[in-house]
């Protein structure tokens, strides 16, 4: 062991101690709430909230995302339910071509999903004009999908984040 290790893992954790901002109770209980409210656990979004320095505004739901990535796919009820269940979020869905989501409920509003043929910045513009029309800039949502090319459409608008439609319309587990 090298001499004065332990004296500098000592000073580096207190110093990295005191970085790390110590939130009132209050603010805790007021995000955990928020969370709920998104349908997000409390780690996933405390880590969007952090990363982006904003609170989330709701979600961007590919149709694939939705499970509906065909117009004979019967959307899952994990999805219908999870919809359902949202409080103070808005939900957006991104209709690929041919896809009809309009019978799924919970959706506020679906607008066409950027061709897949666009450049970069065709597409950056694409989603961040959806982002804004439904009311807030990008980086106040996050995009919900499950191919490559719709988190390029999360990494181009500047998104506050990506999850797997699987992953977000898993069943809660419980316990």
């Amino acid at each position: 062991m090298e001499p004065g290790l332990t004296w500098r893992k000592h000073a580096w954790g207190k110093a990295r101690r005191q970085l790390l901002p110590t939130l009132p109770i209050e603010v805790v209980r007021l995000r955990v709430k928020r969370a709920k409210e998104l349908g997000l656990p409390y780690k996933t979004y405390a880590g969007i909230r952090a990363s982006t320095g904003h609170d989330l505004v709701g979600f961007l739901f590919s149709s694939n995302g939705l499970g509906k990535p065909s117009a004979r796919a019967i959307v899952p009820d994990t999805v219908t339910q999870k919809l359902a269940s949202l409080e103070n979020t808005t939900s957006v869905a991104l209709a690929h071509k041919g896809i009809d989501v309009t019978q799924i409920d919970g959706l506020d509003r679906i607008d066409d999903a950027p061709a897949p043929h666009l450049t970069w910045s065709a597409m950056r513009d694409r989603m961040k004009a959806i982002a804004v029309s439904a009311g807030h800039p990008a980086d106040r949502w996050v995009l919900v999908g499950e191919t490559m090319f719709e988190q390029d459409w999360a990494a181009a608008a500047q998104a506050a984040g990506y999850l797997r439609g699987t992953d977000y319309f898993a069943p809660a587990a419980s316990g």
